[in-house]
């Protein structure tokens, strides 16, 4: 176990950065997503609804496949760490697409329309009135998320990104001990996500409505 070890921890390291990577770049997906959502252009809205109808539609492992082994058919060539960032954010960008449209809608309307009515732009009556409402609204779903995304992040395993499940699988074979190498996947997961709630805790308590 002791000579495992560092490999393990290793291991943890990336897929905490994956994790992170794939969950900065839903977040982008998602704010825009959500903009061509609630956008008044129907071809902007036909774009948003599509995204998230497919990648909330079908699996994510199907989709990490898609793009790693089926991206070279069409000029798309990624290392696996690229393609799992990639995949992951992708797919998890489709629902925090609908967290964050949701929030939005969710600010009573009146207030963006009493913002317009003092002479605020549109653009300035979303920023100065509707997000800052709405960003509090959204740390708790959004934070759901991202959990949803460490653990999902084991699936990216399955294109030899060697992250706790990949590493778990690759010492069962030499140490033949199958339970004690995922058993020391599950902790190191579960302290990754313990650690991250506890942030995202500590977020709602500062910025969250109550």
């Amino acid at each position: 176990m002791v000579k495992v070890a560092p490999f393990f921890v290793e291991a943890a390291w990336l897929t905490v950065r994956i994790s992170f990577l794939a969950l900065a770049l839903g977040l982008v997906l998602a704010g825009l997503g959500a903009a061509a959502r609630l956008s008044r252009h129907p071809v902007l809205a036909a774009i948003g609804t599509v995204y998230v109808s497919v990648f909330r539609g079908t699996p994510a492992l199907i989709q990490l496949f898609v793009l790693y082994f089926g991206g070279p058919q069409v000029g798309i060539n990624l290392d696996p760490f690229a393609a799992g960032v990639i995949g992951l954010g992708v797919n998890i960008g489709a629902y925090m697409t609908e967290t964050i449209r949701g929030a939005l809608l969710s600010v009573d309307r009146g207030q963006a329309e009493a913002a317009r009515s003092l002479g605020l732009s549109r653009f300035q009556a979303l920023r100065k009135v509707v997000l800052p409402q709405a960003a509090r609204l959204m740390i708790r779903p959004l934070g759901v998320n991202a959990i949803a995304l460490i653990k999902g992040s084991a699936l990216v395993s399955a294109i030899s990104v060697v992250e706790l499940t990949y590493t778990a699988q690759r010492y069962i074979g030499s140490t033949y001990k199958p339970f004690e190498m995922f058993a020391i996947a599950a902790a190191l997961y579960l302290l990754v996500i313990h650690a991250t709630a506890r942030a995202i805790a500590w977020i709602d308590g500062r910025f969250a409505v109550r």
